[in-house]
């Protein structure tokens, strides 16, 4: 049979199936893509550009006059080390309680474990503005309110994390691990040599929804953070709005730098990320 043959002849129908379906991705795309677009165009584009009446989709000038005014009149740069130190370390404390939660769930035998997971599924279930009131009472007991780690330590787990751990976990063959019982290894030492290597793209998943969580989470660190020089950025950019008003061009430009370290972390890990949500089970 030769190669001619071997290809399927594509009827009609399905060549305008397919012209279709690739008109909507792309008009999909490019509305999704919109926002983005006008963002950096206000951005770079000059005052008068943004207060003019005349539609600029296109800046007349290119500047960098907005970025000089969120750094030269607010401490963005503070806002934005506070942003990197409490993601990272919200994310690796909820990584790690995650993986470790998860494990057990999948491959631990304990007793009472059904009803346990079954309790931390159903915390999902309610609201975050719920929980909120708990929480300020928590840390304002605890003494930690005003301080980063009264906005780390609700953080340092999470439900949706520890069921994504336990789905992907439960996947890994029980053979593995009856073969390092029988050469004379614990549960910690599986953990850290069998099903941690295996777990990479879970890990990437949980780093990547963790770090855009945190990183824009704006109402708890709103609550739990009372002095400006502990702000994050997403707070950062309300107190911006306060002050300027109507400067959208410098209101855009820290929304720009705000979103940029996500963009950029999405697009370098975007194969792991889909890979680690498909071998779980999440579609």
């Amino acid at each position: 049979m030769n190669q001619t043959s071997r290809i399927r002849r594509v009827s009609p129908a399905e060549r305008t199936s397919a012209i279709a379906r690739l008109v909507t991705a792309v008009v999909v795309g490019l509305v999704m893509m919109f926002p983005l677009y006008w963002m950096i165009t206000i951005a770079f584009s000059p005052s008068a550009d943004v207060v003019s009446r005349e539609l600029h989709i296109w800046p007349s000038e290119w500047t960098l006059d907005n970025f000089r005014t969120i750094f030269g009149n607010f401490p963005t740069t503070t806002w934005f080390g506070n942003s990197v130190v409490v993601t990272a370390i919200i994310t690796v404390l909820t990584v790690s309680v995650n993986l470790l939660a998860g494990y057990a769930f999948a491959k631990l035998d304990f007793r009472g474990k059904g009803f346990v997971f079954l309790l931390v599924l159903s915390t999902m279930m309610v609201p975050v503005q719920v929980l909120m009131v708990a929480q300020f009472r928590l840390v304002t007991e605890l003494g930690i309110y005003g301080t980063f780690w009264a906005v780390i330590f609700p953080s340092a787990a999470s439900a949706f994390g520890i069921f994504l751990a336990r789905q992907f976990i439960i996947a890994i063959p029980d053979e593995l691990m009856e073969a390092a019982r029988m050469d004379g290894a614990g549960a910690v030492r599986i953990f850290l040599q069998i099903v941690l290597p295996l777990c990479k793209p879970l890990v990437a998943v949980l780093v990547l929804l963790t770090v855009m969580y945190q990183w824009n989470d704006f109402a708890w660190p709103l609550i739990a953070l009372k002095d400006a020089q502990l702000f994050t950025l997403p707070i950062g950019l309300l107190y911006l709005q306060g002050q300027y008003g109507a400067d959208y061009g410098a209101i855009m430009a820290l929304a720009l730098l705000s979103i940029t370290p996500i963009v950029l972390m999405f697009l370098a890990f975007q194969k792991y990320f889909v890979q680690g949500l498909a071998r779980s089970g999440i579609r």
